[in-house]
């Protein structure tokens, strides 16, 4: 029996919809077929790549953990171009398992394969991903000649690909880094501050100075993430220049003075606002009687136990129990002068106290 064309069979079929139903079901067919094929094709593809980046990290994971122990090896093989990207993988994920002086055997294997050149190469290219491996590997290499462009980068768009390229310019040279970048840091409003804190963590000296400088001269909705920042770096401004913040009265710029409020200076400050319309002020200022208060501000924390919001009461009852010259006593006796609800939450940081020794 002759095998009939597509065309020559519905050829045969004088209803049109069951024309265009059997052209359909063709056509659903051979695209089946060719999604069936194209889904082999990538899963070959991925194998491929599995079994050359297997055995690139084959030969090279040993030689870059002698490196790691400070014995870097006297030769080392070449680098074939279709195995760089998997061994900058490679490299920088052994980069950031180390730290400190541990990780210059890994810079001299990689200047010795001219990874700097390797990884401008892809900070200049157009993949995201790309893009930040280049970043970080810039930074573990401390490549002074990707500067300019990683400073390009670090005020993009990108929030990933920019605030991993402030930390690369940080590793670089954390001096400069803060001349040039300070100014670019405290505008960008889409860099997580835990982040950036930690990026600066290891070059706060450099870093604190040149905040601190800017302090007085950034507008009042900049202030709050600034004073922030200079918190989690563990910065302290001086009294004088945290008064002078609170001139536009934000009710922000306020919570983060307070917030910051480590020296008995500002203790008339932190009594003013005990008793502030907004709760959030009212439990920093508790928080800061806590850390600066004397023995006069027992009562004034007493009353706090009082508060209509739950965490200035729980502020609060903190604030009482970490006072030093308190003794247990004097505690047992706020507890009882306090109402139902201070006794409750006082009973509660205690307990959460001892379990916590």
């Amino acid at each position: 029996m002759a095998l009939l064309l597509p065309a020559q069979l519905f050829g045969r079929l004088a209803d049109p919809i069951l024309l265009a139903a059997a052209w359909t079901g063709t056509g659903a067919l051979a695209l089946t077929l060719v999604i069936g094929l194209y889904i082999i094709v990538l899963r070959d593809d991925l194998r491929r790549r599995r079994r050359q980046e297997q055995r690139v990290i084959a030969v090279w994971r040993p030689l870059l953990n002698a490196a790691l122990a400070g014995e870097p090896p006297a030769s080392l093989p070449a680098l074939a171009a279709a195995d760089r990207l998997t061994f900058l993988k490679l490299w920088v994920r052994l980069h950031q398992s180390v730290r400190g002086d541990a990780s210059s055997g890994l810079n001299q294997v990689g200047a010795a394969l001219h990874c700097g050149a390797i990884a401008r190469s892809l900070l200049n290219s157009g993949q995201r991903a790309r893009k930040l491996l280049g970043i970080l590997a810039l930074g573990h290499l401390r490549d002074r000649s990707a500067w300019d462009s990683l400073a390009r980068e670090a005020a993009g768009e990108d929030a990933a690909t920019s605030v991993h390229a402030l930390w690369a310019l940080v590793q670089i040279d954390p001096a400069a880094a803060a001349r040039e970048m300070a100014p670019l840091l405290l505008r960008r409003d889409d860099w997580a501050l835990s982040q950036v804190a930690k990026i600066l963590h290891d070059a706060h000296a450099h870093w604190t100075p040149v905040l601190v400088a800017a302090i007085p001269q950034l507008p009042q909705e900049r202030l709050p993430s600034a004073l922030r920042l200079l918190e989690g770096l563990r910065a302290t401004l001086p009294a004088q220049v945290l008064q002078g913040l609170l001139r536009g009265g934000s009710v922000d710029v306020l919570i983060a003075v307070l917030r910051m409020a480590a020296v008995p200076d500002m203790l008339d400050l932190v009594r003013s606002h005990i008793s502030h319309e907004d709760w959030r002020v009212r439990l920093q200022a508790a928080r800061a009687l806590g850390h600066i208060g004397d023995a006069s501000d027992v009562p004034r924390l007493q009353g706090m136990l009082c508060d209509s919001q739950w965490w200035v009461r729980y502020r609060a009852a903190q604030a009482l129990a970490s006072l030093p010259f308190l003794t247990q006593a004097d505690i047992q006796a706020v507890c009882e002068g306090a109402d139902r609800f201070g006794a409750d939450m006082m009973r509660q940081v205690l307990a959460e106290a001892q379990l916590a020794t």
